[in-house]
């Protein structure tokens, strides 16, 4: 068997009334004056204050944080932190906030002044500790659970992906109550980007018979419970599984990456500024039929999965690859429907006018490196050209 690492140390809090616990683990990891980090929206909504009523330290709240995590919000945090002599990080959010949070107790755990000063290090060394939870308000990221957070850089209009098993969350609590709320559409755009985490971990170069364990499981909590979640919105099973399935595609992922679903992925955010579960949307059937030849052996197993038992015994080996790609353009294709997730690159107008800035930054994109098959600049254009369907 191959050398491979696997790493999760983030203690999972999960099910119902998981927020209860929330206290109490404040206490059991010495947290004394936290900074709670959200966005606006989840205050607006609700949602923060659903999850702070759980909450009897003295603390302070920071939640200016934009769609795309970026240096200079990180670095304005850390000066707020350090200002209040804050002890403790607590994320509330989805991934753009987790990621914020990430990049925070980096720059914190390091004792760095600038973001620039752990921008490019193959290997950090472990920081000083400070408590650090997550309370995930969607159900696609699955940062809570990784050791990546993608981090923009406004000034050269890229997204960075920075990799450090010593940025993990502590603890993450998972409540049906802090997704119940959230739009169907919202739902369906993370579910895909839970799937496409999955996919790509099952069937990268880096995979490993632990991640596909966490995959494998994503995969199936996914198809088994979005049709519920789309048909009875308030179904809290149905939404803790899903969230858990994010968890678990985040704890495989982080352990053997990604690949060209993503590299293509994270260029269309930073250059057309696309929600990044859209992206998946629209990229990760064109991508798997460019990845077939090289994976047919690995999609066809998970056509189990994604089709069930029958379905799999029934079709012949030969074809189970191609059954799993239709499977998931069929759930694509019902989503479009029920929740108006946009699933083409035809939707995307300012597309050809930015192709080769796309592809450029594509290529140079680390997820590019673990993709099973080889990924060079034509192919990239083939995929955004519709090559393999839009």
């Amino acid at each position: 068997m191959k050398y491979f690492e696997f790493v999760n140390k983030t203690k999972l809090i999960a099910g119902n009334n998981a927020l209860e616990q929330f206290d109490y683990q404040c206490q059991q990891y010495h947290m004394t004056y936290p900074l709670i980090l959200t966005d606006e929206v989840l205050i607006e909504v609700g949602v923060y204050s659903q999850c702070i009523k759980h909450f009897s330290l003295p603390y302070i709240t920071y939640s200016h944080i934009p769609v795309d995590s970026s240096i200079h919000t990180i670095e304005d945090i850390v000066n707020l932190y350090q200002k209040h002599q804050c002890h403790g990080i607590i994320a509330i959010g989805g991934g753009s906030v987790l990621d914020t949070a990430k990049g925070v107790y980096l720059m914190l755990s390091q004792e760095v002044s600038s973001f620039d000063e752990i921008i490019g290090f193959e290997s950090l060394e472990k920081g000083i500790d400070i408590p650090f939870f997550a309370i995930p308000t969607t159900s696609g990221t699955g940062s809570e659970a990784t050791n990546v957070a993608v981090i923009s850089n406004l000034e050269k209009g890229v997204k960075m992906e920075i990799i450090s098993e010593f940025m993990q969350f502590d603890v993450a609590f998972i409540d049906p109550r802090t997704t119940l709320n959230l739009p169907l559409k919202t739902t369906a755009s993370c579910a895909i980007d839970a799937l496409t985490h999955a996919i790509e971990a099952y069937s990268c170069s880096g995979k490993n018979p632990i991640s596909d364990v966490y995959a494998i499981n994503a995969i199936q909590m996914i198809f088994k419970n979005i049709d519920k979640i789309i048909n009875h919105p308030k179904d809290k099973d149905a939404r803790t599984a899903l969230a858990i399935a994010s968890y678990n595609a985040g704890c495989a992922f982080s352990n053997s990456m990604v690949g060209v679903v993503h590299g293509i992925g994270h260029a269309l955010g930073a250059v057309c500024h696309i929600p990044h579960g859209d992206a998946m949307s629209m990229l990760l059937v064109p991508c798997m039929k460019f990845n077939q030849n090289q994976c047919q052996k690995l999609y066809g197993e998970l056509l189990l999965y994604v089709g069930g038992s029958e379905l799999y015994a029934s079709t012949p080996i030969e074809k189970r690859a191609d059954k799993t790609i239709e499977c998931i353009e069929t759930l694509l294709n019902q989503l479009h429907i029920t929740t108006k997730l946009p699933i083409s690159l035809l939707s995307i107008d300012d597309l050809k006018s930015h192709i080769d800035e796309i592809v450029e930054k594509a290529m140079n994109d680390g997820a590019m490196l673990v993709n099973e098959k080889y990924v060079d600049y034509q192919d990239v254009m083939d995929i955004l050209g519709g090559i393999y369907g839009y």
